[in-house]
């Protein structure tokens, strides 16, 4: 699944064993005629104006998290910021609308379409006729072919990061014209759609060298609105510029500027009008909102010295003028210090008013994973019990509802409200009810105010393991008392983010009502707490508020939790692939093909050749034969009614075996220059970087509501 970005498709395999519960599963979610997928539940926020109103030229500079290392999006260490480039200046064949769903991409198809099913599933491209790389080569089937024999699995030398659906195909060859591509499977393939976007031009398909090497600093041909000028690592900046073979609508802007900034810089890089596009945290988005309201450079709400009190300011006023001059000494550098931070952060207060925050909601969702491979957790009836303790509709309130956005809780793994595959089938598993959660404990063997034996304790995973206390006491087990060592974290798979940032957002241990130890639940000696590891770096005050919110349900239902904060860098690697933690909090990037996106990170766990298990992305470590199987069959069924009821059904027993529950779609926040155009928020739809611009002088943005963006304002 994929922000903001690179999908899952890649990753290394790593793993655990879980014994499939048998659950009774409720009617399913798609079976009857009722489209359960709903809408959006925010829509995209970009200022949208028709290209009339749109000044010609100028340059948008462009937040990033990272110069990426690569900009082949194929290869494992591409991020988010490679799917921008290609975004920008390659094909592709298939982009997402506002509601997440494939949409033909006219500038490159006139048409494809499955043209036989029998004896093999064949899909015919029709190719825009225009349609060239930027040497001037026409767009054709050599590209097509170059790309499947790259990705298909089949030639080892290729460093590839995934091969799905490419290792489907048969072959590849030209069609009546120049213009067609014939596609033939050896296999069905529901999400055939996913192909070939992006496209590479052949020069870099073609050969084991060029995909591994030729890509990776630059893209020498190009094929979309713009083109990549240079990319600079050491000042952190990739130029794209427009393209000058580029035959559809031409590009308003010059260039589009890409410059890493690390987010907790933006505000102050926005203010000193060095960018014009960043997404940002709530504190940021805060902040620009309060910069636009009249007076808001003397507001005592944000700012140095927001939090002093009267009787604070008073006492420093007392100390810089008393009788001890080491002290007022000391009291009146600070107070210059204070007054000199608040005219800085009054100036870009007033730089800040050129800005304006547009949201909307991520196509991502958070979700609580839990470690089924070892602990309390391998009992489905723990689990089961841990979800059945949350109010997923508190969590998403807490975090979307400050921002004034729509807190409306998950209802699956595999899409998000609005795509064709969703449904909300929680029901599979059951809201929270803290009886019931009781009562699976009780069922399972843990019995409130049991004998605890004194535990030993260890270290945290990772290299960062010895640093498990230097967060404070708050990250003990205050939930009750302190068994093992710390042993969570929180993050996201993909970098960003995000995020990502694009990551994940780390939570903070906080403290538990008091007198809960003696309530604490208790089996043969050991006492119910569980590790809930978290990221420890900045920006996490989301999870923060999630993870203490969590800790309390659980707490009601006497489960404890004992919180460490990691590095960002360990958190992954050290600790959530290698099954170092309980419970975590990290988001998956929707897709709108689950049934290849999604299926590695549901999928159960082998056994390797070496005696270890195979995870490929199931961190939770949480499977089953029946998912693997509906997934196999989705994916193989070219009856898209029948392949979306086969991913719903998939979605209901992942539920029920309650490895992961998703909690609420990541606020997406960003800070755009006032004046900027069909850029913002895009939400679950592909940015149309042509169309992006700064309006001219007098001009105002489309009138009325907005179908792209009034929804999420």
């Amino acid at each position: 699944m994929s922000q903001h970005g690179v999908g899952p498709r890649a990753v290394t395999r790593s793993v655990a064993f879980l014994t499939a519960g048998v659950l009774a599963v409720p009617a399913l979610a798609g079976c009857g005629s009722e489209d359960p997928s709903g809408k959006p539940l925010a829509g995209q926020d970009i200022q949208p104006a028709p290209r009339d109103r749109i000044a010609d030229g100028g340059t948008l500079r462009w937040a990033v998290d990272s110069v990426p290392d690569t900009l082949n999006t194929f290869q494992s260490d591409a991020d988010a910021t490679t799917t921008r480039v290609a975004q920008a200046v390659l094909p592709s064949m298939f982009r997402m609308d506002a509601s997440g769903r494939p949409e033909r991409n006219a500038d490159y198809l006139e048409s494809a379409e499955v043209v036989d099913t029998e004896p093999k599933q064949v899909v015919l491209y029709k190719l825009n006729q225009q349609a060239v790389w930027s040497d001037g080569q026409e767009i054709g089937a050599a590209d097509f072919a170059a790309q499947w024999r790259a990705l298909s699995g089949k030639d080892t030398a290729y460093w590839t990061a995934r091969n799905a659906g490419y290792d489907r195909i048969q072959k590849i060859e030209r069609g009546d014209s120049a213009l067609e591509v014939r596609v033939t499977f050896s296999r069905p393939y529901a999400d055939w759609r996913s192909l070939f976007s992006p496209l590479y031009p052949k020069d870099v398909m073609g050969t084991p060298d060029s995909f591994n090497d030729g890509a990776r600093k630059k893209l020498k041909v190009t094929a979309g609105p713009f083109r990549v000028q240079k990319a600079d690592r050491e000042d952190g900046e990739i130029t794209l510029a427009r393209n000058p073979r580029w035959w559809g609508e031409p590009a308003r802007l010059s260039e589009i500027v890409l410059r890493a900034v690390p987010r907790d810089k933006r505000a102050a890089e926005l203010a000193a009008g060095t960018l014009d596009l960043a997404e940002i945290d709530p504190a940021a988005a805060r902040r620009i909102t309060l910069a636009a309201r009249p007076h808001s450079s003397s507001s005592p709400l944000m700012g140095p010295g927001a939090d002093r009190s009267a009787a604070d300011s008073l006492r420093s006023w007392a100390v810089a003028n008393g009788s001890d001059e080491d002290a007022a000494d000391e009291e009146t550098v600070a107070r210059k210090k204070l007054r000199k931070a608040a005219v800085k952060y009054a100036r870009q207060q007033r730089a800040l008013s050129g800005f304006e925050v547009r949201k909307s909601l991520e196509p991502a969702y958070t979700q609580l994973a839990l470690n089924g491979a070892e602990g309390p957790l391998t009992d489905e009836r723990v689990r089961r019990a841990v979800a059945r303790a949350l109010d997923r509709k508190e969590l998403a309130q807490a975090v979307l509802k400050p921002l004034g956005l729509p807190s409306v809780p998950v209802g699956s793994h595999l899409a998000l409200s609005g795509q064709a595959h969703y449904a909300d089938n929680s029901g599979a598993l059951g809201g929270q009810d803290t009886k019931e959660a009781q009562a699976l404990l009780a069922d399972a063997g843990w019995v409130r105010g049991g004998p605890v034996k004194e535990q030993k304790k260890e270290k945290a995973a990772g290299p960062e393991g010895d640093k498990a206390d230097d967060t404070g006491e708050d990250n003990k087990a205050q939930h009750g008392p302190d068994p093992a060592g710390h042993l969570a974290q929180d993050g996201r798979q993909y970098k960003s983010h995000q995020g990502g940032a694009p990551g994940a957002y780390a939570p903070r241990g906080t403290a538990a009502p008091a007198n809960q130890e003696a309530a604490r639940l208790a089996k043969n000696g050991k006492a119910l707490t569980l590790r809930f590891v978290l990221p420890s770096g900045p920006g996490s005050q989301t999870l923060r508020t999630v993870a203490d919110r969590i800790s309390r349900m659980l707490e009601r239902v006497g489960i404890g939790t004992e919180i460490s904060k990691v590095s960002d860098e360990s958190y992954f690697k050290d600790h959530i692939a290698s099954g170092q933690y309980d419970l975590a909090l990290y988001s998956w990037p929707a897709t709108a093909y689950p049934a290849t996106d999604a299926r590695p990170v549901f999928a159960k766990p082998v056994p390797a050749a070496d005696g270890s298990l195979n995870v490929e992305q199931n961190y939770t470590r949480v499977g089953t034969d029946q998912v693997d199987q509906l997934f196999d069959e989705a994916v193989a069924t070219l009856d898209e009614g029948e392949s979306r009821s086969l991913i719903r059904k998939a979605d209901s027993r992942i539920w029920a075996a309650a490895g992961s529950i998703p909690l609420f779609q990541r606020p997406q926040l960003l800070a755009a220059r006032k004046n900027l155009v069909n850029a913002g928020a895009f939400g679950f739809g592909t940015p149309v970087h042509e169309d992006m611009g700064f309006l001219k002088k007098g001009a105002k943005p489309a009138s009325g509501p907005s179908a792209k963006g009034s929804a999420a304002r």
